[in-house]
């Protein structure tokens, strides 16, 4: 989970500095790497995957309209909450834009909320928050691409968050300043994939544990969606990586792929431990997003999802603010459940749905629970109001496609 704290210089224009002051070098960076293999934007996608003799993998989109929601997966309630959450935002944001957090991943969270409804930077009446919101993520970006601002450890967290919703944005507007800064950042992920295909806390090549190459690897689906390419060989490494954290209930993982299939088991933190509903629900996105459909893996971690959603108690009351689960938790299911689909999208979205609904406040705000402050229910409000909006499908990512299967199973 990214940070609360907030630096007192924002150390604008440096390279980057490590913990106790000590600075390091922007990567190398080649300016026009991936914008050369951009492809023309799509509007709206229905996706296939290409994979091309220059070795990267290209989604080819073909322009479309998303389905428009089916009549049980939004209700009025449930556009109303959203009316009150985007207000909630707008009013809270600020002039700078980042709702006093320096947090570049939570700062594009809050635009990420107002995309999902069908705002767009500079476009209708809460585009001028998404194009705050942005402009202060691109204006704090490192000259090696880094959306980080905070300290170097959580330099990962923010800038996997940041460079997904980027993703998404230009997507859906193809400005150029979001692809120049998306540009960067891509190749920064690419840079600091560590040897067995993960990331870690610091922009550094070495691996670290699911939640952060969960982040890197929906980073580079969210500007697939735009049309950039994407080198294959970080995508299959990322894929091996998400695999190598499943644990099966029974923990043996030595002997062979056949005794891992045995009973229950998901994605956990580190492939030894963390078998958290965040963890299950986040290696299942990343499965699905990169085309891993038939992998047998994605419907044990669903298991727990929807376990998790049956069990859940929160909110206790009506109006308290509570969510569901925690934001970070619930980022994560919302996005598995609509992603896997099917009869435990119709049978689980909208019980998660009503139980979001029902813990808004009055004044239109949820709390995160894992930060502190405004963060906390700027963090709690935006996911809430992105995992309401899910089914407009507003966003390139969430919208009807299949990706090519890369790799084996």
């Amino acid at each position: 989970m990214v940070s609360r704290e907030i630096h007192d210089s924002c150390n604008r224009g440096a390279a980057g500095v490590m913990d106790g002051g000590t600075p390091y070098p922007p990567l190398p960076v080649t300016p026009s790497w991936f914008m050369a293999r951009r492809r023309s934007r799509p509007c709206v996608l229905v996706i296939a995957a290409s994979l091309i003799a220059c070795g990267g993998v290209a989604l080819q989109p073909l322009r479309a309209q998303p389905p428009p929601p089916e009549e049980w997966e939004i209700t009025p309630e449930s556009e109303a909450a959203i009316a009150k959450g985007l207000a909630f935002l707008a009013k809270k944001q600020g002039p700078a834009g980042s709702w006093g957090m320096n947090d570049l991943g939570l700062v594009a969270t809050g635009a990420l909320a107002f995309m999902a409804a069908g705002h767009t930077p500079g476009d209708g009446e809460y585009g001028p928050y998404v194009e705050r919101a942005l402009g202060f993520v691109i204006a704090n970006a490192k000259p090696s691409g880094l959306f980080n601002i905070n300290r170097s450890k959580f330099d990962m967290y923010n800038h996997g968050l940041a460079t997904f919703v980027l993703g998404q944005a230009y997507g859906m507007t193809n400005d150029r300043k979001v692809g120049a800064a998306l540009d960067k950042a891509l190749q920064l992920i690419v840079q600091t994939q560590g040897p067995q295909g993960g990331w870690y806390y610091e922009a550094k090549p070495r691996d670290g544990d699911l939640s952060l190459c969960v982040m890197q690897a929906k980073a580079l689906r969210s500007a697939t969606d735009s049309g950039f390419e994407i080198p294959r060989k970080t995508i299959e490494k990322a894929i091996a990586q998400v695999r190598s954290m499943y644990l099966p209930k029974h923990k043996v993982r030595n002997q062979g792929e056949a005794k891992m299939r045995e009973g229950p088991g998901q994605f956990t933190y580190n492939g030894q431990r963390g078998d958290t509903p965040a963890m299950a629900a986040a290696g299942v996105v990343c499965m699905q997003e990169f085309g891993q459909y038939e992998d047998w893996r994605i419907a044990k971690s669903m298991e727990r999802v929807l376990d998790e959603i049956t069990k859940a108690k929160r909110p206790t009351r009506q109006g308290s603010g509570e969510l569901v689960f925690d934001a970070y938790t619930l980022y994560y299911v919302g996005q598995a459940l609509y992603q896997v689909g099917g009869q435990g999208w119709k049978d689980h979205y909208p019980a998660l749905r009503d139980r979001i609904i029902r813990g808004q406040r009055p004044d239109g705000g949820w709390e995160g629970s894992k930060v502190e402050g405004l963060a906390d229910e700027v963090y709690g409000t935006a996911v809430a109001v992105f995992v309401l909006a899910i089914p407009n499908r507003y966003l390139p990512i969430l919208q009807e496609a299949k990706v090519g299967v890369l790799g084996g199973r």
